[in-house]
């Protein structure tokens, strides 16, 4: 190959793998110093002696524009040589600079025409590690971008210790069985949006940690899906989420004129019902956001009606008041209901039935105001 083949082939590889020039002319350069410092330590014809190279400080330089290769080494001025890889004569040394004295330190171009076999070798061994170095380290800059994003992954393979195995573009990715939704099968091939925790190195190059489970995969599939979001219209206030059996997200509205609740569900609830889909009819309530922490709370405990919520703003505690009939619906299987409402409002919510409220000498409905609960009737009316 000659030199403007060589400067032709470094582009092209540039170009092909999305690796910068500067890496693959230091990854070359590397290469020759190694190649020349395998090559010198080969004896030469006749010669049994074994010469020791390795330690000597040597330098390569390429010129990109006329494709020159020259290599360097630094050898110190002697009066005799000793070591011939760091040491040149005072006589030799002067032909170079005639200025120099004895102790002064010149580069001198090494001869590599007698390049052989092992340097060669040595040269691609080097510029093939490098190039694959370089390779990983641009996909992982690539990847660390993705950070809390939602991405498409192909399921490869099911390790038992460690989770589920997934292709994601240009990089190997992991679900841990930790992320993964409780209750859902996985196959080779499946195709799933995942959620992406973290981009890591690994000892086999990047590997990207994601998630099906964590809230952030909601609010990306819903920024992806509806429209109003993707433009502001409608903002994600909160979301609690229970992976698998049920979600909770608080939505609003910057346009008076725009349903923000509406917006997220479509028409008959076709977009709602592709975000189910992709979460394996994971159950949905998309509740209205409101300043009104009482009104919030309300909503939030829905699809129970709420008679009234008493709120305690130092404790961030609220006291809800519902019909009897409502209370088992409010509260929610194993609790949860009441638990994803406590986790999208950020408050802590105790749940009464009507008849038990009035029970309560702690509710007393005609003097609300000696409590330390302030009484908030502005509850929508259902």
């Amino acid at each position: 190959m000659n030199n403007e083949e060589l400067v032709s082939a470094i582009k092209a590889i540039s170009k092909e793998r999305g690796i910068s020039l500067d890496i693959l002319v230091d990854a070359l350069e590397s290469a020759l110093v190694s190649a020349y410092k395998k090559n010198a330590e080969r004896p030469a014809a006749g010669d049994s002696i074994r010469r020791n190279a390795a330690n000597c400080k040597a330098r390569a330089s390429l010129d990109m524009q006329t494709g020159k290769i020259e290599i360097w080494v630094s050898k110190t001025v002697v009066e005799e040589v000793e070591d011939e890889y760091s040491q040149i004569s005072i006589d030799r040394a002067r032909m170079i600079n005639p200025l120099l004295e004895l102790g002064d330190v010149v580069e001198e171009e090494a001869d590599t025409r007698n390049f052989g076999r092992i340097a060669a070798q040595t040269a691609k061994g080097v510029i093939t590690q490098r190039i694959r170095e370089a390779e990983r380290g641009a996909i992982f800059e690539e990847y660390q971008e993705k950070e809390y994003e939602v991405l498409t992954a192909i399921v490869q393979r099911i390790d038992k210790n460690s989770g589920i195995y997934v292709e994601i573009g240009k990089i190997a990715g992991l679900i841990p069985f930790s992320e993964s939704i409780p209750g859902e099968s996985y196959a080779a091939g499946d195709r799933l949006k995942v959620y992406v925790l973290k981009v890591q190195k690994d000892n086999k190059g990047p590997q990207i940690i994601v998630s099906r489970t964590h809230p952030g995969l909601v609010k990306r599939l819903f920024e992806l899906e509806i429209p109003e979001i993707q433009t502001g219209i409608v903002q994600v206030r909160s979301i609690a989420r229970e992976a698998g059996q049920r979600t909770k997200i608080a939505v609003s509205s910057a346009d008076s004129m725009i349903d923000a609740v509406g917006a997220c569900v479509g028409q008959r609830g076709a977009r709602v019902e592709r975000i189910v889909d992709e979460l394996h009819n994971e159950k949905m309530d998309i509740i209205e956001w409101d300043p009104d922490i009482a009104v919030y709370i309300a909503k939030a405990l829905g699809p129970a009606k709420v008679l009234m919520v008493y709120i305690n703003e130092a404790e961030k505690a609220a006291k809800v008041v519902v019909p009897d009939s409502q209370l088992s619906l409010a509260i929610g299987k194993e609790g949860q209901n009441a638990r994803l409402a406590a986790k999208l409002t950020g408050w802590k919510i105790d749940i009464k039935s009507q008849s038990q409220a009035e029970a309560d000498m702690e509710l007393n409905y005609d003097n609300a105001g000696e409590t330390d609960f302030e009484a908030n009737n502005g509850l929508p009316e259902e």
